[in-house]
């Protein structure tokens, strides 16, 4: 049964001549039709996810198509049962991905990774002397991720040329391929990695997204989830079979379920089960458990003495370890 509503995840590096004026009425269109979601817009192009009703979506691709500059964009549709945002945002940024690459800046029409199909993709998963590295955030890969890829331990997009750096010898001889949600992050990525001096770069054409709905691999040696960055939080890919990938923050056990934790100050993202999540007032760390303000805390209404309670049940006190070991 076909749902009412969609989510387009999209993106085309193309000249946008006045940007920040593009964005401002790009903005008032969506609203008037009715979608909601985060589009990112610079001079070097636009990247978005949105939702809407079958219509409105697809009222938004005709949009589109009637402008020379967006007419061959690929759009990867999911159904779902209502809107995936509560808001609409179009906003005006220098990069449509956050590389921070500077003076290095480097245009993906140009230079890039040889795309891959999904099915050649999935041979070079296979291939022993090919290294598959993952373009995404710590965070995203934990949720989930292709089965024996390279997990960089970075925590934002514009961490990853530092981190290959500091491990260039350990790729620099051997091919690597790079993968990431929609496609997006690697055509830099993989632009990248080629001026870096990388001889055989490829990239996964469409990303995890295309992947998971491509008939011939049906998902084949993805683990988890993929993260998307809407109200869905995770999205399921193999459809061969299902393998939890994802640890709880707290106790390890196998979990899916994302949370923020409760310090604003710290706002991790992290994997915890709903008994957990209350257990440990949805906090990373002891020093996040007592420090003023806890969103937790305030949201259920926790006096001092039920914060103290909490603490006493995990063996902790209201005392900041920083402090006892001053």
């Amino acid at each position: 049964m076909t749902k009412e509503y969609r989510v387009l995840l999209y993106y085309k590096y193309t000249p946008i001549e006045e940007a920040e004026t593009f964005a401002q009425e790009h903005l008032r269109f969506c609203k008037e039709i009715g979608l909601k979601g985060r589009i990112l817009v610079a001079a070097e192009g636009i990247n978005g996810t949105v939702s809407g009703t079958v219509e409105q979506t697809q009222a938004y691709i005709e949009h589109m198509n009637a402008d020379a500059r967006f007419n061959d964009i690929t759009y990867k549709i999911d159904e779902t049962d209502g809107h995936a945002f509560k808001k609409m945002f179009v906003r005006h940024r220098q990069e449509i991905v956050s590389l921070h690459l500077g003076g290095d800046d480097l245009d993906p029409n140009e230079t890039t990774g040889a795309y891959l199909s999904p099915e050649e993709f999935r041979e070079a998963i296979l291939d022993e002397n090919t290294v598959v590295i993952d373009a995404r955030n710590d965070y995203e890969f934990d949720l989930g991720h292709f089965r024996g890829a390279v997990r960089p331990d970075i925590a934002n997009f514009r961490e990853l040329p530092q981190w290959i750096r500091d491990n260039k010898e350990k790729f620099m001889e051997k091919r690597v391929v790079t993968y990431c949600t929609g496609g997006i992050r690697c055509e830099k990525f993989s632009g990248w990695l080629v001026k870096e001096g990388f001889k055989d770069v490829g990239q996964l054409h469409g990303g995890i997204a295309t992947y998971g709905k491509n008939e011939t691999v049906k998902g084949d040696l993805w683990d988890g989830k993929m993260y998307v960055f809407d109200e869905r939080i995770g999205v399921d890919i193999n459809r061969i079979e299902h393998v939890v990938v994802g640890k709880d923050w707290f106790d390890g056990t196998p979990c899916e379920r994302y949370v923020n934790c409760a310090n604003p100050s710290c706002n991790r993202r992290m994997l915890c089960s709903e008994e957990n999540e209350h257990k440990y007032m949805r906090s990373c760390s002891h020093e996040c458990r007592i420090h003023q303000p806890n969103y937790y805390v305030q949201r259920n209404q926790l006096t001092q003495s039920d914060v103290a309670e909490r603490l006493a049940a995990i063996g902790e006190t209201m005392e900041s370890s920083a402090a006892t070991t001053a």
